[in-house]
């Protein structure tokens, strides 16, 4: 990843999504691109136009926290959008170690959030800042039914997402977890630009998928901590839970996540059916509906 071509490419994605009419400019005729100018956005946000334009191509380093705030403020930036911006400025390389978290190397979970994850009810898992499943709990394999027999960190949630055709049917709101996960891997890649294994990730999924391809070209982040999830099990049908994203401390850059059904829905009792099927190990994880 190219630091200060992803802050341009970044500016430039969100100067597109600005009307001169919601900057307080008038329209001017005809346009041959989306949004402001470069010379519209430069004079809203106090400084040369060439000066934008060096800071557009990655040819002017180190811009100042007036500047970015000024651009910001024009781009209408959110809380995240503003930290991502600050940090394509000034990326914060560091020397990557062997074993660290930018290794080749697959990452696990401590033995202590395993052991942990076997003791909570709802499904949980442990997951990499990159999405690589380190850890399930016994029912959180019964749901996650596609990827339950993979080794830990093998199995990686944007690439199911992306290039697994069964996911479309998994996801209920595959659209909009897609645009979210995009969001989410972005905002990551803007936190550690000297991981190359993030970086490979994405450009395979740019590669083989032109959905990510179309929504990484928008330069949205995504920090997404909780919400609602919707999954269509092959063997329970839909269920619907709210999830909770916990950052775990520590270098390996993990993150618990959480899934607890919705009350006085029939997520409730599919959710029984998968625990019973969980404790008992004879019972496949991929149960099909007649057997149940």
């Amino acid at each position: 990843m190219d630091d200060h071509h992803d802050f341009g490419e970044f500016l430039q994605a969100r100067r597109a999504l600005i009307t001169p009419q919601s900057a307080g400019l008038r329209g001017g005729g005809r346009r041959r691109v989306p949004g402001l100018r470069r010379e519209e956005l430069a004079q809203l946000a106090g400084i040369s136009v060439e000066y934008y334009q060096r800071l557009e191509q990655g040819r002017a380093k180190h811009p100042s926290d007036e500047v970015l705030d000024a651009l910001a403020e024009v781009l209408r930036l959110d809380r995240v959008e503003r930290e991502h911006l600050h940090r394509l400025a000034r990326p914060g390389r560091t020397v990557r170690p062997t074993d660290g978290p930018g290794s080749d190397r697959a990452a696990s979970a401590r033995p202590e959030l395993v052991r942990l994850l076997e003791h909570v009810r709802v499904p949980a898992m442990v997951l990499s800042d990159r999405l690589d499943v380190l850890a399930l709990n016994p029912v959180a394999e019964r749901l996650f039914v596609h990827g339950a027999s993979a080794a830990p960190g093998s199995w990686n949630l944007a690439v199911f997402l992306f290039l697994a055709p069964e996911a479309r049917e998994f996801y209920v709101e595959w659209d909009r977890l897609a645009a979210d996960t995009v969001g989410q891997l972005r905002a990551t890649a803007g936190r550690h630009p000297e991981d190359h294994r993030l970086a490979r990730l994405i450009d395979r999924l740019r590669a083989e998928s032109d959905t990510f391809h179309r929504l990484w070209s928008r330069a949205d982040v995504e920090v997404r901590t909780h919400g609602t999830k919707s999954f269509r099990h092959p063997a329970v049908g839909t269920l619907t839970f709210t999830y909770e994203t916990l950052d775990l401390s520590g270098p390996e850059r993990q993150r618990l996540v959480t899934l607890t059904p919705v009350p006085n829905d029939p997520t409730e009792a599919a959710l029984h059916l998968l625990t019973s099927w969980a404790a008992d190990p004879t019972v496949p994880a991929a149960r099909q509906p007649q057997d149940a």
